[in-house]
């Protein structure tokens, strides 16, 4: 937790008013690359000692978020990944950055790597990460972590992992060259929208309840003219759309089989690398901008940084084509994709932002050597209650 401290002059005294400190919180989105191929991989890994989760570590003891969403942390039911992460590199000074501690944590399975039994990718065979829910190697690879300082009501802990795409209303049906649909009509039925999951976690934090909302959609490559990833991204993405404006959406369904959406007086933060651009890139166009919009969804500044204006002017290549200001970029991903707005804090109205950033320090500054550790960088918002 911060807390701001505020002052009042007064003229006629010439002296100052001790006004009482008000309580801010950090909010934070990292997609962290703590992953392996090989099942209980990031376990091993970690047990090693590893030099790019100690720069991940740094990163997020810099920056110090009081509530912070994971991407790409691979699950294990037993939680040893995240007390190793915990205990062995955030609970240790790390580039001489202050150790940091987080009470309470959430994880929970994912779809990646979950063999759906069906030949999704259109190979003839129904076998590996392609055919899965979720693209995986093994099950819960590219998994997510939540940490917070805040207490989590584990009990009222909404997930969507089992939501099936096609009870989505208007669902953006891949379809093949003739018109025909991508999926068999037994693979559609059983095809779950979220490639890893969708959940909303209740925060207990000093201002009331914040709800969590976090996801990891599937990147919108790596398919073919019938853009399957490319509409399945643009619906996850939808999903928080329709879940915050709580208008007819009682075919929303969790896993324990409660309907409809979040209420309407709820606060909320929508957090995660949601893979998607609203200039640039290769998702559907106008689908995260239509979150963004969201009338729910508080109109904010747009987290920047001078690193990444930096970054796009030295790796050049995509970068010089592309529409949207690189100083709102989050991700570096090489000349020939470039750098690209993709991870996202997104907080409810009824929230006052105090300040927000992207943690990408230019050539020379305090953690540029860090940034190595993952192509994605943090994303940062400091809130106050409205």
């Amino acid at each position: 937790m911060r807390f701001i401290a505020l002052f009042t002059l007064s003229t006629c005294l010439a002296s100052i008013d001790a006004v009482a400190a008000t309580e801010i919180i950090r909010v934070a989105s990292l997609n962290a690359s703590l992953y392996s191929d090989q099942a209980g991989g990031l376990v091993q890994r970690l047990q090693r000692g590893d030099a790019p989760t100690r720069k991940i570590a740094a990163v997020i003891q810099h920056q110090r978020p009081d509530l912070l969403l994971l991407n790409e942390f691979d699950y294990d039911a037993e939680g040893r990944a995240a007390d190793l992460f915990q205990k062995g590199y955030l609970g240790k000074t790390q580039f001489g950055q202050k150790p940091i501690t987080y009470k309470y944590r959430y994880f929970a399975p994912v779809n990646t790597g979950l063999p759906s039994g069906f030949d999704l990718n259109g190979d003839g065979k129904a076998e590996g990460g392609n055919d899965a829910f979720g693209f995986g190697n093994h099950p819960g690879q590219y998994g997510m972590l939540v940490l917070s300082k805040f207490p989590i009501d584990k009990r009222a802990v909404r997930t969507f992992q089992n939501f099936l795409w096609k009870d989505m209303p208007q669902a953006r049906i891949p379809l093949r060259a003739g018109g025909s649909p991508w999926y068999s009509e037994a693979a559609w039925n059983a095809f779950r929208l979220s490639s890893k999951s969708h959940w909303d976690i209740p925060v207990a934090t000093p201002m009331g309840t914040l709800h969590f909302l976090v996801s990891h959609p599937t990147p919108p490559v790596f398919d073919g003219p019938e853009d399957r990833n490319g509409k399945r991204n643009a619906d996850e993405i939808r999903f928080w759309g329709e879940y915050v404006w709580n208008r007819g959406n009682d075919w929303i369904v969790d896993d324990l089989g409660l309907h409809g959406g979040l209420m309407d007086d709820a606060r909320f933060v929508i957090a995660g690398d949601l893979n998607a651009d609203p200039a640039d890139g290769d998702g559907i166009p106008g689908v995260i901008t239509e979150l963004l919009e969201n009338p729910r969804v508080l109109r904010m500044l747009t987290p920047r940084s001078e690193g990444a204006a930096q970054a796009a002017e030295a790796t050049g290549g995509a970068n010089l084509k592309h529409r949207g200001s690189p100083r709102h970029d989050t991700g570096d991903f090489g000349p020939r994709v470039g750098n690209l707005r993709l991870d996202y804090v997104l907080p409810s109205v009824g929230w006052k932002v105090i300040g927000n950033g992207v943690f990408w320090p230019k050539s020379g500054e305090p953690g540029h050597d860090w940034l190595d550790a993952t192509d994605h960088r943090m994303v940062w918002v400091d809130l106050r209650g409205g």
